[in-house]
């Protein structure tokens, strides 16, 4: 005997599924820390935490492999929202511990594969 699901639960996994076929529609785009001289761990730590909510422990390995490999993908989102988050990362401002930090920090939006 075959059973079927009610026609409300039915519904809701029809709309799962079309949000994930959507999900798969929208491109993606990767937000990329850039590495400079003038900031220091702490404060790419800090920012990461603050701006994507970025643990901690994960925050020190961005901030490890910008400063090895001179750039991290530290967010990947919609266009718009990379953007935004791009414009946040450029309005930081300088880093107080260093005194010959003038300004923020660079970042860059890349299409995601």
């Amino acid at each position: 005997m075959e059973t079927t699901a009610p026609p409300k639960e039915r519904e809701e996994r029809e709309h799962q599924v079309d949000g994930e076929k959507l999900a798969e529609l929208i491109p993606r785009y990767h937000v990329v820390l850039l590495d400079d001289e003038d900031h220091t761990y702490e404060y790419v730590v800090e920012m990461l935490m603050q701006l994507f909510r970025h643990g901690r422990e994960m925050s020190w390995k961005m901030a490890s492999e910008v400063d090895q490999r001179g750039r991290a993908i530290v967010f990947t989102t919609n266009k718009e929202q990379a953007e935004h988050k791009r414009s946040q990362i450029q309005s930081g401002g300088a880093d107080k511990r260093l005194v010959r930090s003038k300004g923020s920090m660079s970042a860059i939006v890349e299409k995601a594969d």
